[in-house]
């Protein structure tokens, strides 16, 4: 199993709605997809359609270790989808887990128990505490989110200096495959701007595709349903399709037909 964290440490670039429409892309050309809730406020279970009360078991069991990644695992309404939800006690867990040996690896740990999946997303939570230090851990790879404002450029230097540490640290195989420009707007300026500066500075690794602003994308979520299936027509669909086809181009030693 491929495992993917989604990760950026700055709030509001487009984490967890890149984190539910790229799985749901995934899962729509016939990969069998895990998406695992590791942000306390939920809201990638709640945009995959599963309400709070319906939260049994979550990804804070599975951190604690009270319970197995199959016994955490529901399925979606989605085919081939399945989720980890995150329930508000994991804004507990890090204080919890402070003095228990190996502390970053619990989620790595865990997904070692993993079966019948070929790929999975880590929704990281918008900080660099031990929660993001676990996915970084468990994770092959990173997607990073960048919104496109001058911002999000300081905050990207400080998640590839904290990469860089886990991989001296924890992970020595961790890599970025790619950086995902989300809220593009070729009408302001800034954008186009700031799209090129990154583009300059990180050439290849940034993703030819990009998530434009696009109000449907931020309505599926109310409905409990991912961009893909809310409007599958719309800008924001058609962008999120194109990027797991870049995405699956970026894994070919894992690539398979669909």
């Amino acid at each position: 199993m491929i495992c993917i964290a989604i990760a950026n440490q700055k709030g509001g670039v487009g984490k967890t709605t890149t984190a539910i429409n790229i799985a749901t892309a995934m899962a729509a050309t016939g990969w069998r997809t895990l998406l695992i809730d590791l942000d306390p406020q939920g809201n990638a279970s709640t945009g995959v359609g599963l309400r709070a009360s319906e939260r049994e078991l979550s990804s804070y069991d599975l951190l604690i270790g009270e319970a197995t990644l199959a016994e955490c695992t529901v399925n979606s309404a989605i085919p081939g989808l399945d989720l980890v939800p995150a329930t508000v006690d994991l804004s507990g867990a890090e204080v919890e887990l402070v003095d228990v040996e190996d502390r970053a690896q619990r989620l790595r740990d865990a997904l070692a128990q993993h079966g019948g999946h070929d790929i999975c997303f880590i929704d990281c939570p918008p900080s660099l505490g031990l929660l993001t230090l676990n996915a970084m851990c468990a994770a092959d790879t990173l997607m990073v989110p960048l919104q496109c404002e001058f911002f999000a450029l300081e905050g990207l230097s400080q998640l590839l200096q904290t990469v860089e540490q886990v991989q001296q640290r924890f992970n020595p195989d961790l890599n970025i495959v790619g950086v995902v420009l989300t809220m593009f707007d070729r009408r302001n300026r800034l954008t186009d701007q700031v799209s090129d500066d990154v583009r300059e500075c990180l050439g290849d690794l940034v993703f030819e595709s990009v998530i434009p602003r696009n109000v449907r994308l931020s309505e599926a979520p109310s409905h409990g349903l991912p961009a893909l299936i809310y409007d599958h027509a719309c800008a924001g669909s058609r962008a999120y399709m194109a990027l797991a086809r870049e995405l699956i181009g970026r894994l070919p030693e894992r690539r398979k037909a669909a």
